[in-house]
């Protein structure tokens, strides 16, 4: 029986919430040519869920808040990620 714990985070930025879940990661299957996938947040919207970026667990809340808000910033409202 598996371990994972399914984890969410709500981030409010620019007005808009935002709704993170994270999943648990798929071994390969080589029958179907699928390669392993790691433990990853995702983004949920208009009840589908968009992969985010990998999950590092006891990774701290302020750490992961800000990955997710960059991800946010560079995926959803165009802006380029600060120090690149």
């Amino acid at each position: 029986m598996s371990s994972y714990k399914v984890e969410q985070r709500r981030l409010l930025h620019r007005d808009r919430q935002f709704h993170f879940v994270s999943y648990q990661g798929q071994p390969a299957d080589a029958r179907r040519g699928e390669p392993a996938t790691p433990d990853m947040w995702f983004l949920i919207n208009d009840g589908k869920r968009h992969a985010v970026i990998p999950q590092i667990h006891g990774q701290d809340d302020a750490e992961l808040d800000k990955a997710l808000l960059a991800w946010i910033d560079e995926h959803i409202y165009g802006a380029a990620p600060q120090g690149r």
